[in-house]
């Protein structure tokens, strides 16, 4: 585990520097308390600190103070050194933010199960937060392809019209349905469907750009949210997306199938009002018109603007005011 040394004399700290690194620690060395703000300000910030009360430029108890005042995770665990030995200082360094205190001149077994207690403080935030990583993801991801769940592409839908109409840029989106998915599972099994979906999630996530998002939407259906997009680069992009799935046959255990899919576009041009329900209707419907044409194809229809009956209607079906 790293940890950072703060103390203006040279004496201390490589006192200090030696000891640390025999039992272990990476050490990293501050001469003050402004160096020692610095290092704590980086991404790989120690997440062990052992401060002496009194630097220059910054003293202990009030770096304790901007350090928890930022509130940066994971947790620092900070040990005040400090030669005061009143009750009110003991007071004021663990007011100020610090976890542990020791006097100087300090024992160093005392030092090490202090240590060794920061470190289990550590280690525990760490794994808090891995935990609640996992969670976040198993709430706004599909379980089996790992894109953006259906309530999650929904929100960033939402999100990106607004900014589209407040920006006045475009915003498009695609809905793309596996051709013939059924066959897939009726002939070789739903296992061999569950790898289609992931397959054609991991090919079409590798098509678009950065910033763009693919939900799955349900089923053999996927949602796309493309910011940016006007109707001709939706339908480029659309395009890459249906070569990707298209040119490479599917790898199954038993077989190897051909893999298409159909595309439907709709964009909304960032002027005027904009529901995202009927921007989802409008490449439904062009979604049909592509599996009309014989599939494997892509459409784009241009966004029409739903009726009051419309809206009441996408409003009552879905509480992101979305239907498919």
């Amino acid at each position: 585990m790293r940890l950072l040394i703060a103390d203006d004399s040279g004496v201390s700290r490589h006192l200090l520097e030696v000891t640390l690194t025999n039992w272990g620690y990476d050490v990293v060395v501050a001469c003050d308390g402004q160096q020692a703000w610095q290092i704590l300000q980086k991404d790989d910030a120690p997440s062990l600190v052992i401060l002496d009360w009194m630097m220059p430029g910054l003293t202990g108890p009030e770096l304790c103070r901007m350090v928890r005042k930022k509130g940066k995770e994971p947790y620092t665990y900070i040990l005040l050194l400090t030669a005061k030995s009143l009750k009110q200082d003991v007071v004021e360094g663990m007011d100020s933010g610090a976890d542990d205190y020791l006097i100087k001149p300090f024992d160093q077994h005392e030092l090490k199960v202090r240590l060794r207690a920061g470190t289990r403080i550590v280690d525990l935030q760490a794994q808090l937060m891995a935990t609640r990583e996992e969670l976040r993801i198993q709430a706004t991801r599909d379980y089996l392809t790992t894109l953006w769940n259906r309530s999650s592409i929904l929100g960033i839908l939402e999100r990106e019209l607004a900014r589209s109409a407040r920006e006045g840029t475009a915003c498009s989106v695609v809905l793309v349905d596996l051709d013939h998915f059924k066959l897939i599972n009726d002939q070789y099994g739903h296992f061999a469907g569950d790898l289609a979906l992931q397959e054609a999630a991991r090919r079409m996530q590798n098509s678009v750009r950065p910033y763009d998002a693919v939900g799955r939407y349900g089923g053999e259906e996927f949602l796309i949210v493309l910011p940016g997009c006007d109707e001709e680069s939706t339908k480029g992009q659309a395009e890459r997306m249906r070569q990707a799935l298209h040119k490479v046959p599917l790898d199954l255990p038993q077989d190897s199938i051909s893999f298409t899919a159909s595309f439907g576009c709709s964009t909304f041009s960032g002027h005027g009002p904009v529901h995202a329900g009927a921007l989802i209707r409008t490449a439904d419907e062009a979604l049909y018109k592509a599996k009309g044409s014989g599939r494997n194809c892509v459409v784009a229809d241009p966004y029409r603007h739903p009726s009051a009956f419309e809206e009441r209607s996408f409003a009552a079906i879905e509480p992101h005011g979305v239907r498919h």
